[in-house]
């Protein structure tokens, strides 16, 4: 009865809006309560159902796309082997569309393709300015895509740079901007709740669901299983050099010590992947001004938080995303320059080097071994 229940709320809302109107106040469809359910129960039920479909399939009469043509299912984000797949069933299907096509040209798909990056529109901040384009106040860069399972519920900053302040803002910028919605054709408030209502129910694991739901503690790391697994699981439970900036229930916010100099509990923090550059991004020039009025110029391929907050001091700072589920979430970083959990080690071990911490081809191994249990 519960699943019936739930399809006919889902086939209600899929009507409403797929065209044919939202029911006035006085047409509002009474819920039918299930035993020991709550009138409020059975409205979030609704509220998730309508989410859903709106998610999976509404479009808005925008170029087509979908909150889910990138948030795949399982993982809530988009791999290169995934476009590449869509590429090959049907080249003028909605993830290819010439805003994401390289150089916004229309001719061709490669960085969508092999990195799985989107074009940003990041508005600079009043303090931020291009060196050789001082009049330019919107930067385009090229990011990788954030999953949507686990951090809707348990993340308090959304993006890569953490410029959306809820899930609603950040679903309707997402419209305008990767699905190229007219701003007239916008979701209601109510349709972004329940965009946002279905988000908060992806998880990556049951355990994972429990604990948002207050009905059971954080998951536990990984016990590991061979010698290596367990040598890694050290780093980050006991020598403190992963878990320094890898703590919480996500296992992305910084702690005390953490050898980055970054307040605890922030979820921003740099794993010098913009300083390193390994991907050989363009690099730009940029001059911040301070409170003092004296200027601090800016080399990076892509700044990060410093664009949002227009302090230089956050240069090259982004958002720790979530290690749970890790090996099913590649690619890595936000220009998602690591493909493999592999080459996400080939950029700590520079990291690593780079702080004076001692480390050995074992050590990276180890690493590696254990992020796979992650």
């Amino acid at each position: 009865m519960k699943q019936l229940h739930k399809a006919l709320l889902t086939a209600l809302f899929t009507l409403a809006s797929t065209g044919c109107g939202e029911p006035t106040e006085d047409e509002q469809p009474t819920p039918i309560l299930e035993e020991g359910e709550s009138t409020e129960d059975a409205e979030q039920d609704a509220s998730v159902a309508a989410g859903e479909n709106l998610f999976k399939h509404e479009t808005f009469r925008g170029n087509g796309r979908t909150c889910a043509t990138c948030h795949t299912s399982g993982t809530g984000t988009l791999t290169p082997a995934q476009a590449r797949a869509a590429y090959n069933a049907n080249r003028n299907g909605p993830l290819f569309r010439r805003i994401d096509s390289d150089g916004r040209l229309g001719t061709s798909y490669s960085k969508l393709l092999n990195d799985a990056t989107v074009t940003v529109d990041i508005t600079l901040h009043p303090n931020v300015t291009l060196a050789n384009d001082p009049t330019r106040r919107t930067l385009t860069l090229r990011r990788g895509i954030p999953s949507t399972v686990d951090a809707p519920s348990l993340d308090s900053e959304i993006m890569w740079d953490g410029r959306e302040a809820t899930l609603q803002t950040q679903a309707r910028s997402a419209l305008l901007g990767h699905a190229e919605v007219s701003p007239s054709r916008l979701p209601s408030t109510d349709q972004l709740n329940s965009i946002a209502q279905y988000e908060k129910t992806l998880f990556s694991s049951n355990a994972m669901r429990d604990y948002a739901k207050g009905r059971g503690p954080a998951p536990a790391l990984p016990a590991g299983r061979s010698d290596s697994e367990k040598r890694g699981r050290a780093w980050f439970a006991e020598t403190g050099v992963c878990g320094s900036c890898h703590g919480g229930t996500l296992l992305n916010r910084m702690t005390a010590g953490n050898p980055m100099g970054v307040p605890a509990n922030s979820q921003f923090g740099t794993a010098f992947v913009s300083e390193f550059n390994l991907a050989g991004n363009p690099m730009l020039t940029f001059n911040v001004t301070n409170p003092d009025n004296t200027v601090t110029p800016v080399s990076s391929p892509d700044p990060g938080r410093m664009l949002v907050t227009g302090v230089a001091q956050e240069a090259n700072l982004f958002k720790m995303t979530s290690l749970r589920n890790l090996k099913n979430t590649a690619p890595y970083f936000h220009d998602s320059s690591a493909k493999t959990l592999e080459q996400v080690m080939v950029q700590y071990k520079q990291v690593l080097d780079f702080l004076g911490i001692p480390n050995t081809p074992q050590d990276i191994a180890d690493m590696t071994a254990y992020m796979y249990l992650l």
